[in-house]
C-alpha cells in the first residue's frame, strides 16, 4: 500500500460513505484503490474482538483473549515497564486476530471514585497517566496494529455520559485533563485518537472545532484520524466541520444522507488531491478529499508512524502551550484549583443538561 491512496476520481457520494463504518467494528472497503477494511476491537486491558455477531455490551460471544490486568493496576505500578509490556501483549494477539485499531490506551482522570471506567483508567497524575500511555501506545504499534487513545476528553463520569456537559475552565483543562492527551499525541503519535461522548464546556466533544481542530492538531500536530466513541456523534456535519474524520459504528444512512445535503447546500464541499491539510483547509468548508480517507487507509497496513513529534521548534511549541506561569503574566485570568479526585468538590463543575 501507499501512503497517498489516490481517490480524489471517487465521487463524494462515494467519499461521504467512507466517512462512517461499514459495520460495528469495521469500516467501509475501498476496492476501487484496493483498500480493506479497517477492523477495530476494545482492548485497553485485553482484546474483546468478535468475528461473529456484533455488538457493545458483549452480549455476543467473543473470541478468546488473555484478560490481562487493568489500567488501575498499571497504574498502580508507576512502572512504565509494566504498560509497555501489556501493550505488546495486546499488539501481538492484535496481528494473531486481524485487529488493526485497539481501542485504548484510556488515559482520562480518575476525577471521581463514582466513575465506571475508573478501573480501565490510569490515575489520577496528568503526568503519571500520560507516561503509561507513552509505553503503552509506543510498544502496542511496534507491533503493528494502530491504537485509539480515549476518551477525548474530560470524559470522568458515567451517569449520563452521553448527554452530560463538562464544564471546566481553560486553565484546569490544560493543567489536569488534557497534558496525558498531549503527552501520548506529541511522543507516541497514536494512530487515531477517540472522541468522547460528553460536553466540554455545552458543545460535544465529538463537534468541537477548539478540541479536534485547535489543540489537537494545530497545537499538538496530531495527523492521525479521529474517531468517535460509538454512536456519539448527534450532528453529523458538524462534527465534519470541527474535525472528526470517522463515525463509528456504521449503518448510519441518515448521516449519510445529512452530508450529501450539505453538500449539496455549500456547507460542505470536496477538495482535489492538492489540499494537503487533514480533514479541513478551514473551518468552512470542510476538505472531503483524499486525505482524510488515506489516513483511515494507512490504519489497515499495520506499519508503525515514526517521527520526531510535535511540528516545530521547541520556541514555537512554547509559544503555542505555554507554562501556566507565563499564561498568567500574560493575563489569563487566575482560577483557584482544586483537586480533580473529589467527586463533591468540583474544580470541573459537571451538569446534565436535561
Amino acid at each position: 500500500m501507499t501512503d497517498s491512496p489516490d481517490i480524489t476520481s471517487l465521487p463524494a457520494d462515494r467519499k461521504a460513505q467512507l466517512l462512517s463504518g461499514q459495520s460495528f467494528w469495521e469500516t467501509e472497503p475501498i476496492p476501487e484503490i484496493d483498500a480493506p477494511a479497517v477492523k477495530l476491537a476494545d482492548g485497553t486491558y485485553g482484546l474483546r474482538h468478535q468475528s461473529g455477531r456484533h455488538d457493545h455490551l458483549a452480549v455476543f460471544e467473543s473470541d478468546p483473549a488473555t484478560c490481562f490486568p487493568p489500567g488501575v493496576a498499571i497504574g498502580s505500578s508507576w512502572d512504565p515497564a509494566v504498560a509497555a509490556r501489556l501493550g505488546s501483549a495486546l499488539g501481538k494477539e492484535a496481528v494473531a486476530q486481524g485487529v488493526h485499531i485497539v481501542l485504548g490506551p484510556g488515559i482520562n482522570i480518575k476525577r471521581s471514585p463514582l466513575c465506571g471506567r475508573n478501573f480501565e483508567y490510569y490515575s489520577e497524575d496528568p503526568l503519571l497517566t500520560g507516561s503509561l500511555g507513552v509505553a503503552f501506545t509506543n510498544a502496542l504499534q511496534s507491533e503493528g496494529p494502530g491504537v485509539s487513545v480515549k476518551h477525548f476528553a474530560a470524559n470522568n463520569q458515567e451517569t449520563n455520559r452521553q448527554t452530560i456537559s463538562s464544564d471546566v475552565d481553560e486553565r484546569t483543562l490544560r493543567e489536569i485533563y488534557l497534558p496525558a492527551f498531549e503527552q501520548v499525541v506529541t511522543q507516541a503519535h497514536p494512530a487515531t485518537v477517540m472522541a468522547s461522548y460528553n460536553k466540554i464546556n455545552g458543545v460535544f466533544a465529538s463537534a468541537n472545532p477548539w478540541l479536534l481542530t485547535q489543540v489537537l492538531r494545530d497545537e499538538w500536530g496530531f495527523e492521525g484520524a479521529v474517531v468517535s466513541d460509538w454512536n456519539a456523534v448527534t450532528d453529523r456535519v458538524a462534527s465534519l466541520l470541527a474535525g472528526m474524520d470517522l463515525e463509528m459504528p456504521g449503518g448510519s444512512a441518515a448521516h449519510d444522507d445529512d452530508i450529501r445535503a450539505a453538500l449539496a447546500e455549500g456547507t460542505l464541499e470536496v477538495f482535489g488531491p492538492r489540499c494537503e491539510r487533514p480533514a479541513r483547509c478551514c473551518t468552512h468548508p470542510v476538505h472531503l478529499g483524499p486525505a482524510c480517507v488515506g489516513r483511515l487507509r494507512r490504519a489497515s497496513s499495520h506499519r508503525t508512524r515514526t517521527g520526531s513529534g510535535m511540528r516545530g521548534s521547541s520556541a514555537q511549541r512554547a509559544r503555542r502551550s505555554p507554562h501556566p506561569r507565563e499564561r498568567a503574566r500574560r493575563g489569563h485570568r487566575r482560577v483557584r484549583r482544586v483537586p480533580p479526585v473529589s467527586g463533591w468538590r468540583k474544580c470541573a463543575r459537571q451538569r446534565d443538561p436535561r
